[in-house]
């Protein structure tokens, strides 16, 4: 299983953007006849009677690394546009961000998909992005924009929650926790691993839910108890969950991991009726990620149709199985499997974006000082 927003260390300058331009990668899987439309609307912002929006036959998409989507859907917005894309994966949301940043004025793509909601408002605030109005985004996806200033297109949404193995709580006669406040009881000694929220989304949505299930700071006090408590802190989603997590593939010594309420939908063997594994549905924070047209686009025209493409049907409907996230779209069709095995939770932990955006840096920095050390 891939999760989008998942490995990532913070960024250093010259030698990461260099890095960045050769960890380019296409996205590829299996194939899909589906035809998504591309039609594009008319923007907002950049660009206007004396000034026309950047055009060309290229456009460079700047994404997370467990970005995906069906190879054929690219090739048919090429085929539709004239427009050639390229993907750039540098790491995650956290990565993607920072290098956007740091290249400021020298942009390292055209648009760019996978900033969520704990990272919306300083990519906002970072000047990195040039507006555009959508008119495809529905209606329904109307919440879960990150502000109006339409920066920021909502593509997909999803719950970070806690993820159980259940074998292996089974095999050791322990009851699986159920709240946060179990994880802290010494029976759940040296059993979670998380992501760092320096550079993981999934590990940042997870801070803020403790932060908003304790308050600041008492949020701190909980971390000193997960600490306490044996607590794994890795650079990201991938490592916790494909490596140090024992429910899924890579068969690791942890039960425990921050992962998503999908996740348990993709855990399912074979012929079996039930879930390798469980999402602990008190636990979650609501994720939202977005695309927005990268400020001086070499094509923001194509940026914007890419936006468009996004909030298509057949790419709305490929995205639950490519990227484990719910679509924006409504009535799109999703996996029988989800109705099952990936609900959301109907009490997810919220926090303010106002609030994250405004505390977002002390909340890590204090994380960092009292969990890593």
């Amino acid at each position: 299983m891939i999760r989008p927003g998942s490995s990532h260390p913070t960024r250093r300058g010259a030698t990461l953007i260099a890095s960045l331009l050769l960890a380019g990668t296409l996205a590829a899987c299996n194939s899909s006849s589906d035809s998504p439309s591309t039609s594009s609307t008319s923007p907002s912002g950049a660009g206007s009677a004396s000034t026309p929006p950047t055009e060309s036959t290229e456009l460079t998409v700047v994404t997370h690394d467990s970005f995906a989507l069906t190879e054929s859907l690219t090739k048919q917005f090429t085929e539709d546009t004239g427009i050639k894309v390229t993907y750039v994966a540098p790491g995650d949301a956290g990565t993607v961000l920072n290098q956007l940043i740091l290249a400021k004025d020298s942009p390292l793509g055209d648009v760019v998909f996978g900033i969520d909601n704990t990272f919306a408002g300083r990519a906002i605030e970072a000047g990195i992005l040039s507006p555009y109005a959508a008119a495809s985004l529905p209606d329904s996806a109307a919440e879960l924009r990150a502000d109006d200033s339409e920066m920021l297109t909502p593509i997909d949404y999803g719950d970070v929650c806690l993820n159980a193995d259940k074998g292996w709580f089974e095999e050791h006669k322990l009851a699986i926790p159920a709240s946060l406040d179990d994880l802290v009881k010494p029976e759940y000694k040296d059993l979670l691993v998380v992501e760092n929220p320096a550079s993981s989304s999934p590990g940042l949505a997870f801070l803020a839910a403790t932060v908003g299930a304790k308050g600041d700071p008492g949020y701190l006090d909980y971390w000193g108890q997960l600490k306490d408590n044996g607590v794994k802190a890795v650079k990201g989603w991938t490592e916790a969950y494909s490596t140090e997590f024992s429910g899924s593939s890579g068969k690791g010594p942890r039960p425990l991991v921050v992962s998503y309420a999908t996740s348990p939908a993709f855990e399912v063997p074979d012929g079996a009726k039930e879930s390798k594994t469980e999402a602990l549905l008190d636990t979650c924070f609501r994720q939202v990620e977005y695309a927005g047209v990268i400020a001086g686009s070499q094509n923001e025209v194509g940026a914007r149709k890419f936006i468009d493409f996004l909030l298509s049907t057949p790419v709305q409907e490929d995205i639950p199985s490519q990227m484990y996230m719910y679509p924006v779209q409504s009535d799109a069709t999703l996996p029988k499997e989800w109705v099952e095995f990936a609900p959301l939770s109907t009490k997810p932990i919220n926090v303010p974006a106002a609030e994250i955006s405004a505390k977002r840096d002390q909340w890590i920095k204090d994380w960092t000082a009292k969990v890593i050390g």
